[in-house]
């Protein structure tokens, strides 16, 4: 809800606060002049006894148009799982000409969301 599973996953983040409805979040990927801004706005948060998340939209110069989902699910047994939805189409001509490069780089940041959230729970 911080935005730190994000900033593990390696991307820059400057949010308006932490995940709450109509939070704006500004990712970057990448360094400099190349960083690919990431512009999202939290659309709706989940907070019950055994479930915790987000979901943020994307917002205009996004490459894609879509939205994620994070959510924290602790099971009766204790386990916790993390779960990551994601859809989403190109928004810029950028993204449409890198095709399943662009898909590519969807799932990896998705692996990393993964891989953060792991490095947390330790």
């Amino acid at each position: 809800m911080t935005w730190r599973v994000h900033r593990r996953a390696g991307l820059g983040v400057a949010a308006s606060g932490s995940a709450q409805p109509d939070t704006v979040v500004d990712m970057r990927l990448g360094l400099g002049a190349l960083a690919v801004r990431i512009p999202c706005r939290v659309v709706y948060v989940v907070d019950e006894p055994d479930r915790r998340g987000f979901a943020y939209g994307t917002l205009p110069g996004h490459p894609e148009t879509g939205e994620e989902v994070f959510l924290l699910h602790r099971h009766s047994d204790g386990h916790v799982e993390l779960t990551i939805t994601a859809f989403s189409r190109p928004a810029t001509l950028l993204a449409r000409a890198g095709g399943p490069f662009a898909r590519w780089v969807q799932m990896a940041m998705t692996k990393r969301y993964l891989a953060a959230a792991d490095q947390l729970a330790r």
